[in-house]
C-alpha cells in the first residue's frame, strides 16, 4: 500500500509515520528527514539544500524525486510506503504517479491530518527546542505554512479527484490521531 500522509508542517505526519512503520512494518519516506541528512553531510548537494531550507523555501521537485525513488526498492519490499512531506506540489503528485505507474503501483489512500495554523506555530516552536532543529523558527515556519497554503495546498483537489483523500482530525492526542489513521487503513 501506498499512503501520502498530507498536512501542514507540525500537523503530525512524522509522529503518525513513525506509529504506522512500528505497527505495520511500512517504509517512512520522509523528504524532510532526507532532506535535513543531505543538509548535514556537507556535500555539495547538501549545501544546495541548506541554502534553500534556511530560508523555508521547497526544494527542486529533480532532487525530491530522486531521493524518493532511490528508496522505492525498500519501501516495495516492506509491503508498504508512507510519503511524508512528498508530494508537496502538483508537479511533484504527477511524478509521483508516473514513477509508481511504471512499477506497477499508485497512491493507494491520501490521509489528511487537520490542525489549527495556531497550534501549528506553537508545536513545531516546541518540536525545535526539543530536536534541536534550528530551521524551525517562528519565521521560518510562517513562510512554510505561506508556501503551504500557495503551493501544497492545491494537491487536496488533485486527489479528490481521485477519489482517496480521507481527513483525519489532527488535533486530538496522539493515540486518538493514531486509532483514526489506522481506521482509514484498515477499510483500505
Amino acid at each position: 500500500m501506498n499512503l501520502v500522509l498530507f498536512g501542514p508542517p507540525g500537523c503530525g505526519k512524522g509522529t503518525q509515520a513513525k506509529r504506522i512503520v512500528a505497527e505495520r512494518g511500512w517504509v517512512q519516506l520522509s523528504t524532510g528527514d532526507m532532506l535535513r541528512a543531505a543538509k548535514s553531510s556537507g556535500s555539495e548537494l547538501g549545501q544546495r539544500v541548506a541554502g534553500i531550507m534556511d530560508r523555508g523555501e521547497l526544494v527542486s521537485d529533480e532532487i525530491v524525486i530522486a531521493l524518493i525513488e532511490e528508496r522505492l526498492p525498500e519501501a516495495e519490499a516492506a509491503g508498504g510506503a508512507i510519503f511524508d512531506g512528498f508530494p508537496r506540489t502538483v508537479a511533484q503528485a504527477e511524478a509521483l504517479d508516473r514513477l509508481l505507474q511504471s512499477r506497477g503501483a499508485k497512491v493507494d489512500v491520501v490521509i489528511r491530518l487537520t490542525v489549527d495554523e495556531d497550534e501549528l506555530v506553537q508545536r513545531v516552536v516546541r518540536r525545535a527546542e526539543q530536536e534541536n532543529r534550528p530551521d524551525d523558527t517562528p519565521e521560518v515556519i510562517r513562510t512554510r505554512l505561506a508556501v503551504y497554503n500557495a503551493q501544497t495546498a492545491p494537491l487536496i483537489p488533485y486527489y479528490e479527484e481521485k477519489g482517496i483523500v480521507r481527513e483525519v482530525n489532527g488535533m486530538g492526542t496522539m493515540d486518538e490521531v493514531a486509532g483514526a489513521i489506522s481506521r482509514v487503513l484498515d477499510k483500505g
